[in-house]
């Protein structure tokens, strides 16, 4: 059926002193306000009821061959027993509902979520990444108007400052966020899905400083003649017979040791421990010598290593750096690269690498296959650790001439 105007008679309809209306077919009309304003309205019959919708913007910003087109479109949804003033008011309400969900609201619901399955290191560094990173550039956006280039700028930003885990961690946490977002209807955007198609290589990561094996006995002879704290040099020791984490080291608690099973016991989820691992740690037979004199110092308190300043916090992070300093290996050797450089030197005498991965606290014990005892390695452990003591105890004799550390400290 031929339209009943043309875009010339649209153009001309003039205003008068009472609104009125001109067909253009199939329900399709121009109403004409005295104002000379001009609206196209659909008026169709649903469930038995007459209605009338708006239809596409005033004219002149909707032709008249588009209105036709858009009542087409109506006409399809009432065929379809649609009623297409309903599924606008849903479209309306659905497109208002995206707008009122910003990100801050998606990111605190999904980190309270994310916090009731991980552990609290990993929810707490969820929550520092979030309050230093991403909310303060997206808390109040919604969530439909942020675009890939919007987080793109921003993950490049945190590399460009040279922290290219950070990012790492940003990338999959602004996914995690999203997806969660989607999951809930609170958004059908997906702007952090191609986020690591432009992520920058890192430069690949240095080792901390550490010696190799044949410059140890200038560092013990070094550290036997120091006359600063005895508990910074007895951490440091402890580090090297043990080449558990520093920030575990330090904060070593008299609860974890059993001294009389020469064992030091991690539980799992202890702050200073990666991922929050479940760690056994043998301990050579110096170390328990060593720890029971410190005992009769310190064992009142909680920490092994006490705070100079306050007994009751531990040693603090650069106690050690500063002996390092002090001793004249400072930037050659760190409390970390202890690790390093037990596991180089026990990889070069042979022992299983195994052990060595486990003594290092590599990896999730809890995935490890076989039984309790094999996933530990634990004997195995203990007597290539009380090797590596004995061996160490062999270089300070031969360099410095002094009794070994077990019979000093008896």
């Amino acid at each position: 059926m031929a339209s009943r105007l043309t875009e010339l008679q649209v153009k001309n309809a003039k205003p008068r002193a009472a609104k009125y209306t001109l067909a253009a077919g199939h329900g399709l009309t121009l109403l004409v306000m005295p104002d000379g304003s001009k609206y196209w309205r659909l008026r169709y019959r649903f469930g038995g009821k007459a209605r009338m919708i708006a239809v596409g913007k005033p004219y002149p910003f909707t032709t008249l061959r588009q209105a036709l087109a858009k009542a087409t479109e109506c006409r399809a949804q009432i065929e379809a027993g649609t009623d297409p003033a309903e599924n606008r008011r849903s479209e309306r309400l659905a497109r208002r509902e995206r707008v009122a969900n910003t990100f801050g609201d998606a990111a605190e619901a999904w980190h309270r979520f994310r916090s009731q399955a991980s552990d609290a290191k990993t929810a707490e560094q969820a929550r520092t990444y979030l309050d230093k990173d991403l909310l303060p550039k997206l808390r109040g956006r919604p969530l439909d108007a942020i675009s890939a280039a919007e987080l793109g700028a921003l993950v490049a930003g945190i590399e460009r400052r040279g922290a290219f885990d950070v990012a790492k961690k940003t990338r999959q946490w602004l996914k995690a966020i999203y997806s969660y977002a989607r999951a809930n209807g609170w958004t059908a955007a997906d702007p952090a899905r191609d986020l690591a198609a432009i992520a920058l290589r890192a430069p690949e990561k240095q080792p901390y400083p550490h010696l190799q094996v044949d410059e140890l006995p200038a560092f013990l002879r070094a550290l036997d003649a120091y006359d600063g704290s005895d508990l910074v040099k007895a951490c440091a020791q402890l580090a090297l017979w043990t080449a558990n984490r520093p920030g575990v080291t330090r904060t070593l608690r008299w609860s974890e040791l059993d001294l009389d099973a020469g064992l030091w016991t991690i539980q799992k989820g202890r702050e200073g421990m990666k991922r929050g691992y479940f760690h056994l740690t043998p301990l050579p037979s110096q170390a328990v010598a060593m720890l029971r004199v410190i005992q009769r110092v310190t064992g009142k308190f909680d920490h092994v290593f006490i705070g100079r300043n306050d007994p009751a916090k531990p040693l603090s992070d650069g106690a050690m750096t500063a002996m390092f300093k002090r001793i004249g290996f400072h930037r050659k050797q760190t409390a970390h690269g202890f690790r390093h450089l037990v596991s180089t030197a026990l990889n070069d005498r042979g022992y299983d690498r195994d052990w060595i991965e486990r003594q290092l606290a590599h990896g999730d014990p809890d995935k490890i296959r076989g039984t309790y005892n094999r996933a530990h390695y634990l004997e195995a452990r203990r007597k290539m650790m009380q090797d590596w003591a004995d061996f160490l105890d062999r270089m300070r004799l031969e360099s410095n001439n002094v009794a070994p550390i077990s019979q000093a400290a008896a």
